[in-house]
């Protein structure tokens, strides 16, 4: 039997025991621990190469977050078991855990690093995204890798007017207008991802502080558990550059940097920096010989990059001067256009500087929804926006691949701030796809999808709630001296501590998400640039309700049409018909398309209006039953001895009229009275047995009787049934065997 040497903590954080463990589960890990809280368990393991990486110019950490369907109690559906690739909602996680961690590794660490999170059970309630961060930050701290923590995250949720700590995932869903994941340490917030109902700056800023006070409980939990069990910090190699070969660089290019820093230009500021870089390493290569500069060339670089770096910094810290000639406060020209494109449901171009976002919108019905199957449940999700970035975007060739995790990062956040505005599917029954292409990027390419994909929708006539803008403001800081930025571009954004973006509407913020390259910011810089995006986002819905001031009342004549209405849910399965027959035939017959819910929403799309009308008028007469006393007319598409079938309600049902019921006076045979294809008008007489009867007596506009007509045997009496023989009246044979 294994002897362990378990470390275990239990407390009880917020209302539920939070149990944390280690020494037991992945011993060869540098760090590992068990969490859990209530029913849904997590493991997560952090490994560390033992060299740091050769000639990498960054950090390279990877997160990966794990989920398998066994942790739900379910199989994967659809044919693949194996669930080899991770989720998209995986992949956000792992981003989330990836951003809070990251500025919390020493500068210069050039180790590979891997954290992973498995998600071992999951109890429908507890969300194990909340558990990922605080196990990240555990298993880095107790382990020999160094890291500045501890650090935890948890999710944030507004019920009733009250902000509540990891509420309940299904309140997350139903009642919270808020759904908040903050980061941070025991001092400072080093993360936000968030989605709002509109709430306003200061409610925001008191989630995130709300949220922050908890997180400090779960810092001293580390804290404690650190000192209980934790290893020795191992010592690495940590890459850094020689400040007498920057003081050198500097007193040789540090003028021609500063000189090509003012070009407006992107592409031409950055063609100017090539130049002068081209200038420094040819000289370096004379000077050196080729031998002694291949082994210095990749500091050269960095040393080059670090100048830029720093004048950057510095001019805007010291003298309020950005690179492009931007006060702190402005925001670049802006340019919206809307129906840029032919054929499409909505289109718009949204320029913003040198970042450009095409959104288009498509819509489709209930057949187009995506079905998403999490450990929770199988869902439909009828909204959706694809953000992409390809190479050219920037001026580079590259490989067009897969979507990353940063593509889906960025749409993730501009379909959160846009859901917020969406109408009920009661209201508009369609499902919305909205692409975002970005053709140009110089910063904020996900705010710019943002803007360009609300015009697209208020272009093509989608009745949104209000229009919806983004920007992304963000600091620069050193020491106790710090500047908030408004509309970062590119540089600003690669050189400064902290990319703060916001998005909402002129009631309050539908979406926000920040992250830092530093430990952490403090209240008052986040109400400084909470502030500042409000400024920023009011002054860019002014320009784009000049080009589209509410959204158009009627769609684009490509845009398919959906009629919407409800159904008795008991005649779902007449309006289907056995293995589909009925709903096949309507499809068929009036060119549509028909969706319909398990609580009886019937959804009909079609590009042409009478298509749609057809089909509704035949579902409704399906689903509703004749009334006595009503009269309808239709074709005979059924003749017997006993009675004719008439189909009524353009052919939504049959019914049958005994021969008794077709005229005052007696009728020996249906066809001495009708033929297959006549018109005949009827009365209904009621169900029997689920089956409608209908009478032709009395109603006006019906043949007559042919009074030349042979005689004919008698119908018989039963409607579809010949009689019955009856064995057991001595009538016919019997079963002598029988007791």
């Amino acid at each position: 039997m294994h002897n362990f040497n378990i470390t275990r903590r239990e407390i009880e954080f917020n209302g539920r025991t939070l149990i944390v463990e280690t020494g037991k589960m992945a011993k060869q890990a540098n760090g590992a621990v068990y969490l859990q809280y209530g029913d849904t368990a997590i493991l997560v393991t952090a490994t560390m190469s033992k060299e740091a990486a050769e000639n990498q110019d960054f950090f390279p950490l990877t997160v990966d977050y794990i989920e398998k369907m066994y942790a739900a109690g379910k199989i994967p559906g659809g044919f693949f078991k194996r669930e080899a690739k991770p989720s998209t909602d995986a992949t956000l996680q792992a981003r989330v855990i990836d951003r809070s961690i990251r500025p919390l590794f020493p500068e210069g660490f050039r180790n590979q690093v891997h954290v992973v999170v498995n998600v071992l059970a999951y109890d429908g309630e507890n969300d194990p995204a909340n558990l990922g961060l605080l196990g990240a930050s555990l298993a880095l701290s107790i382990s020999d890798i160094p890291f500045h923590g501890p650090v935890a995250g948890l999710t944030v949720g507004y019920i009733d007017g009250k902000f509540v700590i990891n509420p309940l995932i299904k309140e997350i869903k139903e009642v919270s207008r808020l759904n908040l994941t903050v980061a941070g340490s025991s001092t400072s917030v080093v993360m936000i991802e968030s989605a709002a109902q509109e709430l306003t700056e200061e409610e925001m800023l008191d989630a995130v502080y709300f949220g922050h006070e908890a997180i400090k409980q779960l810092c001293a939990l580390q804290d404690d558990f650190v000192k209980a069990c934790g290893k020795e910090k191992v010592e690495v190699t940590l890459i850094g550059i020689p400040e007498n070969i920057l003081g050198e660089m500097e007193q040789k290019y540090g003028q021609k940097i500063a000189e090509s820093a003012v070009i407006l230009g992107k592409q031409e500021r950055q063609d100017a920096f090539d130049a002068v870089e081209a200038e420094m390493l040819a000289e370096h290569l004379a000077a050196d010989g080729e031998e002694a500069y291949a082994a210095n060339e990749k500091v050269y670089k960095e040393a080059f990059h670090e100048l830029i770096r720093r004048y950057v910094r510095a001019s805007i810290l010291d003298k309020h001067f950005r690179v492009d000639g931007r006060g702190l406060d402005d925001i670049r020209d802006i340019t919206c256009e809307i129906d840029v494109l032919p054929r499409v449901h909505g289109s718009a171009l949204f320029t913003r500087g040198e970042t450009q976002s095409l959104g288009t919108v498509t819509l489709g019905g209930g057949s187009d929804e995506q079905i998403i199957d999490t450990l929770e449940e199988e869902y439909k999700k009828r909204f959706f926006l694809h953000y992409n970035f390809p190479p050219f975007s920037v001026g580079e060739a590259g490989r067009m691949g897969p979507t990353g995790r940063r593509e889906l990062g960025h749409g993730n956040l501009a379909e959160r701030a846009l859901t917020a505005v969406l109408p009920s599917a009661e209201a508009f029954p369609y499902t919305l796809r909205i692409v975002a292409d970005t053709l140009e990027s110089n910063g904020s390419s996900s705010q710019a999808s943002i803007c360009s994909g609300c015009l697209a929708m208020m272009a093509a006539g989608v009745p949104i709630k209000a229009p919806v803008a983004g920007i992304a403001n963000g600091l620069i800081m050193e020491g106790d001296k710090y500047v908030v930025l408004t509309d970062i571009m590119g540089l600003e954004d690669h050189l400064g501590d902290m990319d703060f973006k916001c998005a909402g509407t002129r009631e309050g913020i539908t979406a926000m998400q920040m992250d830092i390259k530093i430990e952490g910011i403090t209240k008052d810089i986040m109400r400084i640039a909470l502030d500042k995006a409000r400024k920023a986002r009011f002054e860019i819905l002014d320009i784009m309700q000049q080009c589209i001031p509410a959204p158009r009342t009627d769609l684009a004549p490509t845009a398919p049409r959906i009629e919407s209405f409800k159904v008795p849910t008991d005649k779902i399965g007449e309006i289907i018909g056995p293995s589909g027959k009925m709903i096949k035939s309507i499809i068929e017959s009036c060119q549509v398309s028909i969706d319909i819910q398990d609580d009886g929403t019937v959804r009909i799309l079609s590009p042409d209006k009478d298509s749609i009308d057809k089909a509704k008028a035949i579902i409704k007469g399906i689903a509703i039953d004749p009334q006595p006393g009503e009269e309808f007319e239709g074709p005979v598409t059924r003749i017997e001895p006993y009675g004719v079938f008439v189909k009524i309600l353009g052919g939504a049902k049959e019914g049958m009229v005994h021969v008794s019921q077709m005229h005052t006076s007696r009728v020996g045979h249906p066809e001495d009275m009708v033929k297959l294809g006549d018109v005949v008008h009827v009365k209904a007489l009621g169900m029997e047995k689920g089956k409608l009867s209908l009478t032709m007596k009395g109603v006006e506009g019906n043949p007559e009787p042919d009074p030349n007509a042979p005689e004919r045997p008698a119908a018989p009496r039963r409607d579809d049934r010949p009689p019955r023989r009856d064995f057991r009246s001595g009538g016919g044979p019997r079963d002598r065997n029988r007791r």
